[in-house]
């Protein structure tokens, strides 16, 4: 959202809660005949006279806005809102709303030093926040809260004024969209200041909750496994996490050897961020002294691959499934280096279920139908096979697209080519989340449309929608189990973290996400673009310059943890060498179950040892290496197909290259022999949809080429005779 939207209250002169400018919300309109005489007064704090009084811990819970009964709760709380929300509109000027905001910040009382503890803090907020939670003998819930911030005291002071004393259900009922209408024109750092606010009443919300299942007695959920990353080291919490941590510091003689042979051999290693961890630990720490290697999301990795061989490396071996060895084969066709040797990791197929889905029947009676209405476009995953992306050209004028530039493909080729079809796949929740994403974006202002895109406003997003087709049989292993049993623990004991999914998660775990997104808590894209985030939010804690502790839910399959731990590492480098310098605790949580994780090893190989990391002392519960961690229990920890990429299979190809014996002839990824239905070579059709993204790319725009194979298909030779 813009930061202008926060000024655009209208001059509301009437604090009448029951005007008709006021927009509708969640609470009954029973609400609305709450007495006038205590909706429109001030918040007034109840506290000793004396302000030097000493407190008890108890006593820090006694702000309340007016005195009440319990049985009132359910009434105060809605009409205090709507009178609220009328006294910020009736002031016309952002300056007075301000001045307004910083009255309310002297009406909460300090917290004792004691209560300003880490424990209390309230992340994702620009200033340091503390909130105490309590609940009283009769159901009534106590909050007092603080910051070194006067505006953000201030923001405090009117959510403290709405919930403290309601009852806990009564404070579960505010949602962060009934505080709309109360952003009040914070001029500069506006959006990060107004969600502080959304920040503590989601913490609120956690607490509320905690508190209402320890009175019933509840057993508390078990905590997902994590990791703890700090300038002193690393800490794993739960054996899944503790498996993981097990490569972060990786056995030096496996990485001397593969050194040595990369450098005699002059290989080149592309991987995918996907890799098990013991593989990427390994490889992270070969980059140090061989900087042919790469690991990266897939559409990346055949352009590092391309590099490579321009630096002179004569082979080059793919750690990921058999469509990015055939991408990266082909790509290297084209730029001239069809001399260069490309291997995979397997001598067995190394299958991705959204490939396989892209390959299928189904998928191809999907496309034949979009060639019967033009016009139209294919916009494909680049996750799938390069034969797929030639058979489908044929069919359709057909885009490669990632997660993080889907979006933006779409909306451009429906604002160059009029009366556009778009038909997307094969993944069917990125297709799903990417229809509610333009849904909710019907509900924008055109103001807010055109940062997202220029060429579009609300008609124009409402008139693509019925235009806008996704196939809805292709799920990727991964991300499906992102379902609603994680969600739902997610919603009660991690709602108030960073939270990152993939595009492919499904719907349940990309609302949940794009909720935080909105309020500066979340990301939802690639895998590149969840490490940005994670990147960009340790950054800004380091330049605070004050202790903190970041949580980040890891929405996407846990082999990404490697790279998220080198870059934190790497950012909190200067922390480690900077005596008393901010203490920034950096939590990466694994959405996993632990049903999901076995105890032994299973291969039958005797229990691993336990490894010293610093001061830390794991003991290591092997288990992650095959796959396990993927259960309808709880999140996908790790993708089996990606596991077929083992540091022994790189080694054994390694030291078997150059291959004079043909030792190694399951493991090359061949040129494509076979043809197009219409005679053409799978690698010349398969790779025109990427060279096209690559356009895109680059200016932004679809190529006149895709534009006019689009308009006219079949002077274009896209279509089977």
């Amino acid at each position: 959202m813009a930061s202008s939207s926060y000024l655009s209250f209208p001059p509301h002169p009437s604090p009448n809660p029951s005007a008709k400018s006021l927009p509708p919300n969640a609470f009954s309109l029973a609400s609305r005949k709450i007495k006038r005489r205590l909706v429109s007064r001030p918040p007034r704090c109840v506290q000793s006279l004396n302000p030097d009084a000493d407190r008890t811990p108890a006593s820090s819970f006694s702000c309340s806005a007016v005195a009440f009964s319990p049985s009132h709760t359910a009434d105060l709380v809605p009409g205090k809102l709507q009178s609220l929300v009328s006294e910020f509109r009736s002031l016309s000027e952002p300056i007075d709303r301000v001045k307004r905001l910083l009255h309310y910040a002297t009406l909460l009382p300090k917290l004792p030093d004691t209560a300003r503890v880490d424990s209390n803090r309230v992340m994702g907020c620009t200033a340091q926040v503390w909130l105490e939670v309590n609940m009283e003998e009769d159901g009534r819930m106590r909050f007092a809260a603080d910051s070194d911030s006067e505006i953000t005291r201030g923001f405090c002071s009117c959510l403290i004024s709405l919930l403290d004393g309601a009852a806990a259900e009564e404070v579960l009922k505010v949602k962060t969209e009934d505080l709309a209408a109360l952003n009040v024109g914070i001029i500069g750092a506006g959006r990060s200041r107004v969600n502080t606010w959304h920040n503590v009443l989601i913490s609120m919300h956690k607490r509320t909750k905690a508190l209402i299942a320890e009175r019933e007695g509840k057993a508390p959920f078990d905590p997902f496994p994590s990791l703890v990353v700090n300038a002193d080291g690393i800490q794993a919490k739960g054996s899944y996490a503790e498996a993981q941590a097990r490569y972060l510091s990786p056995d030096e003689f496996k990485v001397k050897e593969l050194v040595n042979v990369l450098k005699e051999k002059k290989i080149g290693v592309v991987a995918h961020f996907y890799m098990d961890p013991e593989v990427q630990g390994i490889l992270t720490a070969a980059q140090k002294q061989w900087p042919h290697i790469h690991i990266s999301d897939s559409l990346v990795m055949a352009d590092s691959a391309v590099k490579m061989a321009h630096s002179g490396c004569q082979f080059i071996t793919v750690l990921g499934v058999d469509f990015m060895s055939e991408n990266v084969r082909a790509i290297l066709d084209q730029a001239g280096f069809a001399e260069v040797g490309v291997y995979r990791m397997s001598d067995e197929r190394i299958g991705c279920s959204l490939a396989d889905a892209a390959s299928s029947p189904a998928y191809t009676n999907y496309l034949e139908g979009a060639s019967q209405s033009p016009p139209s476009l294919h916009v494909v995953y680049v996750n799938t096979s390069l034969e797929t992306k030639a058979f489908a050209h044929e069919l359709v004028p057909t885009i490669t697209c990632t997660s993080s530039n889907v979006v933006q493909t779409i909306l451009q080729a429906f604002a160059q080519v009029p009366d556009l079809t778009v038909w997307y796949g094969p993944d069917s929740y990125m297709g799903a989340n990417i229809k509610e994403l333009f849904q909710q974006m019907t509900m924008m202002t055109d103001e807010e449309i055109h940062e997202i895109h220029p060429g579009h406003s609300r008609s124009s997003i409402r008139s693509l929608l019925p235009r806008l087709h996704y196939f809805q049989e292709g799920t990727c292993i991964v991300h499906h189990l992102f379902g609603h049993e994680v969600v739902a623990k997610i919603n009660e004991m991690y709602c108030d973290a960073f939270l990152t999914a993939h595009f492919e998660v499904p719907g349940e775990m990309f609302s949940l996400a794009m909720e935080a997104k909105r309020r500066g808590m979340g990301v939802v894209g690639s895998t590149q673009n969840i490490l940005d985030f994670i990147k960009q939010r340790v950054q800004e804690a380091l330049d605070r310059k004050v202790n903190d502790h970041l949580q980040f839910v890891l929405g996407t399959e846990s082999g990404m943890v490697t790279s998220i731990v080198a870059a934190v590492r790497n950012l909190l480098a200067s922390v480690e060498s900077s005596a008393g310098g901010p203490k920034i605790n950096v939590e990466i949580v694994f959405p996993v179950s632990s049903e999901s994780i076995t105890g032994t090893s299973t291969n039958g190989s005797p229990p691993m040892s336990s490894v010293k990391m610093g001061d830390v002392v794991l003991p290591v519960i092997p288990g992650v290496a095959s796959g396990e961690g993927c259960s309808i229990h709880g999140g996908c920890a790790s993708c089996p197909y990606m596991k077929m990429n083992s540091l022994t299979s790189l080694l054994n190809v390694c030291h078997n290259l150059p291959d004079d014996k043909n030792a190694l002839s399951a493991f090359r990824a061949e040129r494509f022999k076979s043809r197009t239905p219409n005679g053409k070579a799978i690698a010349e059709v398969g790779c025109e949809p990427i060279l096209h993204m690559r356009h895109f790319q680059a200016t932004k725009k679809l190529p006149e080429e895709l534009v006019h194979q689009i308009l006219d298909p079949e002077s274009n030779g896209m279509v089977a005779s």
